[in-house]
């Protein structure tokens, strides 16, 4: 915690740790990721579950409901080869989480 008489961070501070931030997730692919998802998934997982980065090589995807999340985990392997085509810029593994209401 800070001291009273310490000074805010600085907008230059506080964009530097943003941008370090932001570094560590891949933002650049996550769009094509998003327009093959339909391709590659069932109709009902594209329409209600969402790929939302890719960090690490992981792709997170959003689930509306633990029914979908265990769906899409046992789908894994088929989801991950559907990526293929991006070569070495595709997610080598994938997680879920829930949407928040």
């Amino acid at each position: 915690m800070k001291s009273r008489d310490e000074q805010p961070a600085t907008l230059g501070e506080l964009l530097n740790t943003l941008a370090g931030r932001l570094r560590k997730v891949d933002l650049r692919d996550i769009d094509e990721i998003r327009n093959l998802w339909p391709n590659i998934v069932e109709p009902v997982i594209a329409e209600h579950c969402r790929p939302e980065f890719v960090k690490n090589g992981v792709l997170l995807v959003s689930v509306p409901s633990g029914a979908f999340a265990q769906r899409v985990m046992s789908d894994a392997t088929t989801i991950l080869e559907g990526f293929s085509s991006l070569g070495a810029r595709a997610p080598r593994s994938l997680r879920t989480v829930l949407e928040k209401p």
